[in-house]
């Protein structure tokens, strides 16, 4: 008689390959990247992108999807795979295989969920200043914000950073703080954003301390429209 083994109440992470997910947001006219504080060694007490094992039944997608619902609270929010990250002295215990995320969402977004950034071991950091970071981390992160500075110049990427409704003021800064080129210019910049037809107006207008800005949202049926065109070659 053949013996059955029931399945084990935890599943089985295969054993060489991670996940790691660079989570972009804008906060504070800065552009951010979510790191936990690692509490072991290796690298004890330095910082780390989000990642974790991948369940041996689980695609790559879903664990980084997993990963970035435990870290932020959101299901549905901007995901892409950026890179495959597997030098062999990348983690000094083993050879690991990282397959890696990047990933955008609004800071709005984050405000309603739990984790708000002033825990001691989860918190958001700026790319522009980074702390000491663990393994290869700091190569994933710059690999990512190349990838996301090209993406914006051609997609509809830069809106998933923002809020809902914003002013063109508002959207032009975000370019600015992405691309790190505060010589954008911005009346060029407006003008390739209403020749792109990619936004629509809004009910109301922001409060600015002076004449009121009016507030706009992008339109969700422009996405062709945005890959035809490259707005700042």
């Amino acid at each position: 008689m053949n013996q059955q083994t029931s399945p084990p109440d935890t599943p089985i992470t295969l054993e060489n390959v991670s996940v790691d997910v660079v989570i972009f947001t804008l906060r504070s006219r800065d552009l951010q990247v979510c790191l936990v504080r690692r509490d072991c060694a290796p690298f004890k007490d330095d910082w780390a992108l989000p990642g974790g094992g991948v369940r041996v039944d689980e695609p790559l997608e879903r664990a980084a999807l997993r990963i970035l619902h435990a870290k932020t609270g959101v299901r549905d929010l901007y995901l892409q795979q950026l890179f495959t990250f597997g030098d062999p002295g990348r983690d000094p215990r083993r050879r690991v295989i990282s397959v890696t995320y990047f990933a955008l969402i609004s800071s709005e977004r984050i405000a309603t969920n739990h984790l708000d950034g002033d825990s001691e071991t989860v918190g958001w950091h700026s790319v522009y200043a980074l702390p000491r970071l663990a393994f290869d981390h700091a190569e994933i992160i710059q690999y990512a914000l190349v990838r996301l500075r090209n993406k914006i110049q051609y997609s509809a990427a830069a809106f998933e950073l923002m809020p809902e409704e914003f002013t063109l003021r508002e959207l032009h800064d975000a370019y600015m703080v992405i691309l790190n080129d505060y010589t954008l210019d911005k009346a060029n910049f407006r003008k390739k954003i209403r020749e792109a037809n990619i936004l629509e107006p809004a009910s109301g207008y922001r409060e600015t301390g002076g004449r009121p800005a009016r507030l706009y949202r992008f339109r969700r049926d422009a996405q062709p429209e945005i890959k035809a065109r490259r707005f700042f070659p």
